[in-house]
C-alpha cells in the first residue's frame, strides 16, 4: 500500500487555502494539514471539514508564516507524524498595511513604512519555499518528481498595481522566486510552481464592497488551475494566471535582446556550477 500523500496549506482556513483545502479533501489516500494564525478560525473552519467530510485526513495547526521559528516547528512536526511531505502550498497572504505615499500632515519627519505586507506575502513564502524543499527532498520515489511546491502569487505580481504597491512588490517577488529556483530544483527532483489569481472574491480585501464592480474569478478556476499543476509532472517555473474561467501560463518577458539572453544563460550555467 503507497503511504499517505502528505499536503500542507498555509493559510488554508479560508480564501484560496480552502479551496485548494476543499479541492484534496475527498482523497482517500491524502492527510492536509491546514497553518493559519487565527486559532479560531482554523479551529473552527476543521470543525466544519470534519463535519462535511467524517472520513477526511485533515488537521490543524496554529502557525505565523512571518515568524522562522512558528514555521519550521510545525513543518517538522508535521514530517515526524506524517513521515513525509509531498505537497506544498505556499499560499498565506495579507493585504496593503501602511502606505509609502507622503502623511499631508505638519511633521518633517518620515515615518518608517510598515513591512508586515512584506513579511507576510514574501518572508513567509520565503521560509515556507525552503521547508518544503528541505522536507520534500527526504521523499523516495520512483516518479520524476519526489513532490511539489505551489506559491500563491496574483495578476498584482504580473502588472502595475498602483492601489497597493507593496502587496504588488511581494506579489513580484513570489513570480520572480519561483521562476528563478525552478531550473535548479528540477536536478533536485522538485517542482515549484504560482497560481497568479485576478480577483477571487475573499476575505483578504478590507471591504466586500470592493468586489461589488469587478469582474471575478471562480474558486473552480483556481481549483481547476491546481489539478492540473498536481497531475502534470511537466510543469515546473509556471505561473498560471487565472482569470474568469480560463487558466493561462504566463511567459516571462522576452530578453531585450541576444547579448542579455547569453549572460543570462552563462549566469545559469555557473549558479550550477558553484554548488
Amino acid at each position: 500500500m503507497s503511504p499517505t500523500k502528505s499536503i500542507v496549506v498555509t493559510g488554508g482556513a479560508s480564501g484560496i487555502g480552502l479551496g485548494i483545502t476543499r479541492h484534496f479533501i475527498s482523497q482517500s489516500d491524502t492527510h492536509i494539514t491546514i497553518l493559519d494564525i487565527n486559532p479560531a478560525t482554523g479551529k473552527h473552519t476543521l470543525e466544519q471539514l470534519r463535519a462535511e467530510f467524517p472520513s477526511a485526513g485533515i488537521s490543524f495547526e496554529e502557525c505565523d508564516v512571518s515568524s522562522w521559528e512558528s514555521q519550521a516547528a510545525v513543518f517538522k512536526k508535521i514530517h515526524s507524524e506524517k513521515g513525509r511531505i509531498d505537497i506544498v502550498f505556499a499560499n498565506a497572504g495579507i493585504t496593503e498595511k501602511g502606505s509609502l505615499l507622503p502623511v499631508k500632515d505638519d511633521s518633517e519627519e518620515p515615518s518608517k513604512p510598515n513591512l508586515a505586507t512584506l513579511n507576510v506575502n514574501f518572508v513567509g513564502c520565503v521560509y515556507t519555499v525552503q521547508l518544503a524543499i528541505h522536507y520534500i527532498a527526504k521523499n523516495t520515489t520512483t516518479k520524476s518528481s519526489k513532490g511539489l511546491i505551489v506559491c500563491t502569487a496574483s495578476n498584482a505580481g504580473l502588472y502595475p498595481f498602483p492601489m497597493a504597491p507593496m502587496y504588488s512588490a511581494t506579489k513580484h517577488g513570489v513570480v520572480g522566486l519561483v521562476r528563478s529556483l525552478s531550473r535548479t530544483l528540477a536536478v533536485e527532483r522538485i517542482r515549484i510552481n504560482a497560481l497568479a489569481p485576478a480577483v477571487i472574491e475573499t476575505n483578504i480585501a478590507p471591504s466586500s464592497d470592493l468586489f461589488k464592480s469587478m469582474v471575478l474569478t471562480p474558486m473552480s478556476t483556481a481549483t481547476r488551475a491546481v489539478a492540473q499543476l498536481v497531475e502534470d509532472e511537466s510543469l515546473t517555473g509556471q505561473i498560471a494566471e487565472l482569470h474568469g474561467e480560463q487558466v493561462t501560463f504566463s511567459e516571462p518577458p522576452a530578453y531585450v535582446d541576444e547579448d542579455t539572453e547569453w549572460d543570462d544563460d552563462t549566469l545559469r550555467t555557473s549558479a550550477f556550477a558553484w554548488r
